[in-house]
């Protein structure tokens, strides 16, 4: 059965977007992060994409998705707002935009996935609200050694106590640890 899985990468100091929401100053190692055995795994893994609005639209174009961007798998973008334009799509990135919330984008990822899993691509907010409803499986935490001071911070904001088992952690290159946890569901 398809697992769904939350990302995130965060500064040294929690953060996860800097003071004016970006995540770009936490990927300076992109190029080689792509190469990595964590992130040829999850590509391999991978049977769909679920993704909000803000993270969809971070792409200067976002017809490049479909032939640059990382997972090749259909992409569910749960927002409030369909684009007048669909991006472009080739035979494995297909666009869902979803106007019916975020257990809506996950289900049909999973229909869509079978037996892979459903990758949610996670800022400061979609993180919160994922763990805060409960849907993901496990939380992968990226953390690069940079410290950024302030900005947005993923955990900060929940009202509920959320029970994490560590399962696996791995040392990157350019300073970054991945941190994998199974998300312990009462």
């Amino acid at each position: 059965m398809a697992k769904v899985i939350l990302g995130v990468t965060i500064s040294l100091d929690g953060f996860a977007e800097d003071k004016s929401g970006s995540v770009g100053p936490l990927y300076p190692d992109l190029d080689v992060l792509r190469d990595t055995g964590v992130m040829r795994e999850a590509q391999r893994n991978a049977g769909a994409v679920v993704m909000s609005w803000k993270e969809f639209s971070m792409a200067e174009d976002p017809d490049t998705y479909a032939d640059n961007y990382e997972f090749q798998v259909p992409i569910f973008v749960f927002t409030d707002k369909v684009p007048e334009k669909h991006p472009k799509e080739n035979e494995a990135v297909t666009f869902t935009f979803v106007t019916d919330g975020v257990e809506s984008a996950v289900r049909q990822a999973k229909a869509a996935a079978g037996d892979k899993d459903v990758q949610i691509i996670g800022s400061a907010k979609t993180v919160q609200e994922f763990l805060q409803k409960g849907i993901a499986d496990e939380l992968q935490v990226d953390i690069i050694s940079i410290l950024l001071h302030e900005g947005a911070c993923p955990f900060e904001s929940l009202d509920k106590s959320i029970k994490l088992e560590r399962t696996k952690v791995v040392e990157l290159p350019a300073g970054r640890t991945h941190l994998r946890f199974r998300v312990l569901k009462e």
